[in-house]
């Protein structure tokens, strides 16, 4: 995701200096029109805008407040934007050390593949001030189809958690249809057809029902990666005094299917527990 988005920037004419905790993943950047940094704290030395797309809230605190984070040598007034998918209370307090330090703060997340970072169709849910937001506009224009401003600070982490858990338990439920199908003898292909033409049919169902009948399972949204958003937002859910029955089941079967070794392909991969013989 961050690499389409970095990619974006560049072409549409934003100078750019790109930090990957792989060193490697940084190299093409270079040939691309891109500074390299060796940390993210040379990496913000000298920027208006810092982006963040990163994996979970302990890579965001490190990138941001490490030894060598970011935050270290932001200037005033320099926008920080945290678009990774992070618990509102890691957001919060993310944004009251950028405003101690005198930066502005937003927590956009998004919505979208690789395939959409890479195109600049990815849409933007941000949580801050909305003069905030302006200065950082053309910015996020440059990789997404829409910006959506949901309110103050934490409404965007607060949204795509939401999001990301009902993502999770469709992924979840067509896992458990998919086995249904196969072990009860229907024509496979015909009794999809049924399920994604009809309204369960979603964009998401669709496109996964496809990954879990070739099998496909080359990275597009990593398995781990969602039973982390299924397991923050179940935890943030406690706090609102809400029980998401539906997210925990789900979370369950995407550990069973991390116990199964499936954690780094893509979450479709969540059926293959299924298609495991059953011992008692």
């Amino acid at each position: 995701m961050g690499s389409g988005m970095a990619r974006r920037l560049l072409v549409n004419g934003f100078p750019l200096t790109v930090f990957n905790r792989n060193p490697e993943k940084s190299i093409p950047f270079a040939g691309e029109g891109a500074q390299i940094a060796t940390s993210p704290r040379e990496a913000a030395a000298s920027a208006n805008v810092i982006i963040s797309m990163i994996a979970d809230d302990k890579a965001s605190r490190s990138l941001w407040l490490g030894e060598d984070g970011a935050l270290a040598v932001a200037a005033p007034g320099t926008v920080c934007i945290e678009c990774s998918t992070v618990t509102v209370g890691w957001v919060k307090e993310l944004a009251a050390a950028a405003t101690a330090r005198g930066c502005e703060f937003l927590d956009a997340p998004v919505t979208g593949s690789k395939i959409h970072a890479a195109s600049g169709e990815l849409s933007f849910l941000v949580g801050g001030n909305s003069a905030t937001l302006e200065k950082a506009r053309p910015v996020l224009a440059a990789m997404s189809k829409a910006i959506i401003h949901l309110g103050p600070t934490g409404s965007g982490a607060m949204i795509k958690l939401i999001n990301n858990f009902v993502c999770g338990v469709q992924v979840a439920s067509l896992a458990e249809a998919l086995a249904m199908i196969e072990r009860s003898g229907l024509a496979r292909a015909r009794a999809l057809e049924i399920l994604t033409a009809g309204a369960p049919g979603s964009p998401l169902v669709k496109t996964l029902a496809t990954r879990m009948t070739t099998p496909d399972f080359t990275p597009n949204f990593l398995l781990r990666l969602m039973a982390k958003d299924l397991g923050y937002a179940v935890a943030e859910s406690s706090k609102l005094s809400v029980n998401l029955v539906t997210a925990t089941a789900a979370l369950d079967l995407f550990k069973q299917a991390m116990a199964g070794g499936h954690g780094e392909q893509d979450m479709a991969a969540v059926v293959e527990q299924f298609r495991t013989p059953q011992t008692k």
